[in-house]
């Protein structure tokens, strides 16, 4: 694996802990900027930090989520700078009951010496 594969599955494992946790501030420090987000039927451009929703995680707790987990992440196309990663993830109820698994693809980039989710595309609501 190299370094750059190997950092951006790290920004992804960072991704996710600090979604769990609920942590806005560092999981907004897990993107680039301006990153775009393709879902749901829409495309978002998320310019800056503070462009992330700051009722994000209480959305997603009124539909029964508790937690996420990455099934699948596998390099697809790597460079020096930027590496896309086919992944899958799952969600899951406080009971670890599955809400659902969705396919995406996410493209970690590295810009000014970090690692950050550049763009998202994915089949979950």
């Amino acid at each position: 694996m190299t370094e750059s594969e190997t950092a951006a599955l790290q920004c992804l494992t960072d991704f996710m802990a600090a979604w769990n946790a609920r942590d806005l501030p560092a999981f907004a420090a897990t993107f680039n900027y301006p990153s775009v987000r393709i879902a749901s039927g829409r495309i978002r451009i998320i310019e800056t930090s503070a462009s992330h929703r700051p009722d994000t995680f209480d959305r997603m707790a009124a539909t029964g989520w508790h937690h996420s987990a990455w099934l699948k992440r596998d390099i697809i196309h790597s460079g020096p700078d930027k590496v896309h990663i086919n992944t899958r993830f799952g969600r899951s109820r406080e009971d670890g009951s599955t809400i659902g698994e969705y396919d995406s693809i996410y493209i970690v980039s590295k810009q000014d010496n970090h690692w950050g989710i550049q763009a998202r595309s994915s089949f979950a609501p």
